[in-house]
C-alpha cells in the first residue's frame, strides 16, 4: 500500500471526484481501488455525509455516531500495523470529527485540505444518491467542476445485502419464513435502492458529469471498469492491485431464504422496469 501523500499546509478544497452509491453496491471497492492512484487523494476515512447531514434530517443521528467512531478505527489501524500515528494525522482526525463548524461548508472543504496540489479530492459516500431534489441541486451548483459516479446493482441483490449487514449488526436472526417475509417488506429496504426516484435527480443536474456503472462488473470487470472512471474523471491509467478482491465480505451465516428473495424481486420490479428501459435490458445482466 503506497504512503499516503498529504501537505501540511494545505487549503480547504472540493473533492472533484465524488462516488455516490448505490449502499451495498461497490462504494468501498471504488474508494480502495481510487485510493491506489497517484492522481487521486481519498480521504483517510470513507463517507463524508456532508450533503445528507443538510437534506434528510433522518440521518442526523446516525451521522453523529460515524464521526464519533472514525477516530477510533484510524487509531485502531495504526496500532495494528505496530506504527505511531502520525502528529498531522492526530490533528486531522480530531479536528474533522470535533470541529464547531462540522457539517459546514467550510468544514467539508477542509477535509480535503491535505490533498497535494494537482491531485483529485475524492469523496465516496454512499447515502448522496439518496438526496432530495433540492440537496442534488445544491450538490451541482456547489461542486460545479466535480465529476461523480453512481454504482448500482441489482434491487433485490441490493436490498437482501442491505438487510443481512443489518441483521449482523442487530446481532439476531429470523426464526422462521414469517419472520424473513416481513423483514423483507420493511420499506427501510427500498429507500437506498429506489433508482427509479433518484436516478433522473443526478441526470437533470449533473448530465455528463455523471457516470453511471454496473456492481456486477466489479467482479467480471474490474479494470475496465476502472478505465471507465479514469476516463470520466481525467485520470491517466492506472495498474490497480488486487481489483478482484472483495472488500466487505456479506455475514456467511446469514441467507435471505429463496421464498423471501422471490417477494423481494417481486416487490422491487419497477427498479428492474426502470433499469431496463434507461439502460436495455443487458444492463440488467451487468447489475449482478
Amino acid at each position: 500500500m503506497r504512503e499516503m501523500a498529504w501537505d501540511n499546509n494545505g487549503k480547504g478544497r472540493d473533492p472533484l471526484i465524488v462516488g455516490i452509491g448505490a449502499q451495498k453496491a461497490g462504494t468501498s471497492w471504488l474508494s480502495q481501488m481510487l485510493g491506489q492512484h497517484p492522481q487521486v487523494w481519498a480521504t483517510p476515512f470513507k463517507e463524508t455525509h456532508f450533503f445528507n447531514h443538510r437534506f434528510i434530517p433522518e440521518h442526523r443521528q446516525w451521522i453523529d455516531w460515524h464521526f464519533r467512531k472514525k477516530p477510533e478505527e484510524i487509531r485502531a489501524r495504526y496500532l495494528r500495523r505496530g506504527e505511531i500515528i502520525p502528529p498531522a494525522m492526530e490533528g486531522y482526525i480530531t479536528s474533522v470529527s470535533t470541529s464547531p463548524d462540522i457539517y459546514s461548508d467550510k468544514w467539508y472543504r477542509g477535509i480535503f485540505h491535505p490533498a497535494p496540489e494537482g491531485t483529485l479530492p475524492l469523496d465516496v459516500t454512499p447515502e448522496f444518491s439518496t438526496l432530495p431534489e433540492e440537496g442534488v441541486a445544491f450538490a451541482a451548483q456547489m461542486l460545479p467542476e466535480t465529476r461523480f459516479v453512481y454504482l448500482i446493482r441489482d434491487p433485490a441483490d441490493r436490498a437482501a445485502s442491505q438487510l443481512r449487514m443489518n441483521l449482523a449488526r442487530e446481532r439476531r436472526t429470523p426464526e422462521n419464513l414469517d419472520a424473513w417475509m416481513k423483514e423483507v417488506a420493511n420499506p427501510v429496504l427500498a429507500n437506498r435502492g429506489d433508482y427509479a426516484a433518484y436516478l433522473p435527480r443526478w441526470r437533470k443536474h449533473f448530465g455528463h458529469r455523471l457516470l453511471v456503472l454496473p456492481y456486477g462488473r466489479i467482479k467480471h470487470d474490474p479494470r475496465g471498469l476502472l478505465a471507465e472512471v479514469e476516463r470520466h474523471c481525467g485520470l491517466i491509467q492506472w495498474d490497480y492491485a488486487n481489483p478482484k478482491v472483495r472488500v466487505f465480505e456479506g455475514p456467511k451465516d446469514i441467507e435471505v431464504p429463496p421464498e423471501a428473495m422471490a417477494a423481494l424481486r417481486d416487490r422491487l420490479r419497477p427498479q428492474y422496469d426502470f433499469l431496463s428501459d434507461e439502460f436495455g435490458p443487458y444492463f440488467l445482466d451487468d447489475i449482478r
